[in-house]
């Protein structure tokens, strides 16, 4: 069995900037713990893999393609391979878990 507490994963992260780091990896998935903190730029660009944005805490919003929504502690967003996405309007800072598939191609990088 593999198990993880996003508090301890998120104590790893550097949480004065964006920081997100790959804490597991299997054939058909990788996962990804990321922190925005409030009033900081998501300079990310779309990804060849599909994502689910779980997010954990925190407030703002995305923008996935040409649609924008609030997210909020409990939000799930899909967001498709190649699609341009990115969170904005951080008012609290945001904690997100990033399942990835298939599994992501670096295991660094902008998330």
């Amino acid at each position: 069995m593999d198990a993880f507490e996003l508090d301890e994963l998120l104590r790893r992260l550097d949480t004065s900037r964006h920081d997100f780091a790959e804490f597991f990896r299997a054939e058909k998935l990788s996962l990804t713990i990321a922190y925005w903190p409030a009033g900081s730029v998501d300079e990310q660009t779309p990804h060849a893999e599909d994502e689910v944005y779980y997010v954990a805490s925190g407030r703002g919003r995305i923008r996935v393609g040409d649609e924008d929504r609030d997210v909020r502690a409990g939000t799930v967003v899909y967001v498709a391979a190649g699609v341009e996405h990115r969170f904005h309007s951080i008012e609290e800072d945001v904690a997100v878990l990033v399942f990835w598939s298939p599994p992501r191609a670096r295991a660094r990088g902008t998330t």
